[in-house]
């Protein structure tokens, strides 16, 4: 089972790299990236949010946030508000010009999730999601909780000539 584990990831590791180099190449055709891309998709699920949230959402430094914000600001995407409560604070909301190009990249997700599933039955696709979501959350559970294991090649040797 140890080398069906290293294929797992490998292969999953390459299946994600792969996706995102299609959806950055399909995103062009927006005139977009898929980092803009990913920002537009969060503001249209929860409009109002402030910058330091979409950060933390998108797994991004704050300073490159602030260059995709002001980048689709500037393409008339997005803008920020004010907060009511907190005047240091902005808001971000998609403008009028961007609710065309949102269904638009509706149509591309779902576009590239079929270019990504062909071949597999809807039963096949159900059970895929289902088992990544257990990885997902099989991960997430060892990050909140991790177990005190040996893990630099050292120790590993180590344990291996001591365990």
């Amino acid at each position: 089972m140890p080398g069906s584990n290293v294929d797992f990831l490998f292969a999953l590791f390459e299946t994600q790299r792969l996706l995102r180099l299609y959806a950055e190449k399909q995103a062009r055709r927006f005139g977009l990236t898929r980092a803009q891309w990913g920002v537009l998709a969060k503001l249209e699920r929860t409009e109002g949010m402030k910058q330091a949230e979409i950060a933390e959402l998108m797994e991004i430094q704050p300073i490159t946030l602030t260059r995709l914000i002001d980048k689709l600001c500037d393409l008339g995407l997005i803008e920020r508000r004010s907060d009511d409560s907190d005047r240091r604070v902005n808001r971000l909301y998609l403008t009028e010009a961007a609710r065309p190009l949102t269904l638009k990249l509706a149509d591309l997700r779902n576009e590239l999730t079929h270019t990504a599933l062909a071949g597999l039955s809807a039963a096949d696709t159900h059970l895929l999601v289902a088992q990544l979501e257990t990885v997902k959350n099989n991960v997430r559970e060892a990050i909140q909780n991790p177990v005190a294991a040996p893990t630099t090649p050292a120790a590993l040797k180590k344990e291996a000539t001591y365990g």
